[in-house]
């Protein structure tokens, strides 16, 4: 069942408004937000220029990050952690933090917010997780998946996971949790609500919970995608799914 009047939402990053203050590398934009029925997670999309960053200082919400591409140096209360794609970050609440970029080429980041609701993990480990260091799990339909930001760095709101979705249509199914999704590569269809919406690189998507969908891989190679869904849990759980 899907909740009446609630439906997926799609938008690509080269309709959004890039927001960049005087002096500062990055240009924000915000892509999910409450404009798209997401009440909880907002998701970002963010180009830093070569240079340092202005400081930006989260103010009652915690951000998960994810480096798309492009390479840099994330510096959180003056420790600096590596940034290459394939990165993902746990920040927490109260942290301040800059990203430097040493270019010639753009650092382009996906990150989502979140208020807290659970609080950090304390003694949690490592505040970066690099997605090779991470196990290949399995899912329905031939997809594929690995866990990123999770309770492991502290993060106990959110999970974030890189999802693999292989050529082909899976059943139509739903989650309990509230999803937010960026495309890195491939090409499809977005079905659910009544509608299919094409979805490509670099398009954002909000799945409210108990929305029916199937995200269709249309191409003849690997749809590529960053996720994060609250609340946390595992990303292949089914709230409905409809026999093949």
């Amino acid at each position: 069942m899907t909740i009446a009047g609630v439906a997926g939402y799609v938008v690509h990053e080269q309709e959004l408004e890039s927001r960049r203050v005087d002096g500062d590398t990055a240009a924000r934009a915000t892509a999910i937000g409450a404009q798209a029925g997401s009440e909880f997670l907002e998701l970002h999309v963010t180009h830093y220029t070569p240079g340092r960053s202005l400081p930006r200082t989260l103010e009652g919400v915690q951000e998960i990050v994810y480096a798309a591409s492009g390479r840099g140096t994330l510096v959180v209360d003056g420790e600096p952690h590596e940034l290459e794609a394939g990165t993902g970050v746990y920040l927490t609440a109260g942290e301040s933090y800059e990203i430097e970029s040493p270019g010639p080429e753009e650092l382009l980041t996906v990150s989502v917010t979140a208020p807290h609701t659970n609080g950090a993990k304390p003694g949690a480990g490592s505040r970066t997780v690099r997605l090779a260091d991470q196990p290949l799990l399995t899912a329905s339909g031939d997809r594929e998946f690995r866990y990123l930001v999770t309770d492991e760095v502290g993060c106990r709101d959110m999970t974030q996971f890189f999802g693999v979705i292989a050529p082909g249509r899976a059943p139509d199914h739903s989650h309990v949790y509230d999803e937010v999704i960026y495309v890195l590569e491939g090409h499809g269809i977005l079905h659910g609500g009544g509608a299919d919406k094409p979805v490509s690189a670099g398009t954002c998507i909000h799945l409210p919970p108990l929305f029916v969908h199937s995200l269709e891989n249309s191409g003849d190679a690997p749809m590529r995608i960053i996720a994060v869904f609250h609340p946390a849990g595992d990303p292949a759980s089914r709230a409905y799914e409809a026999n093949e």
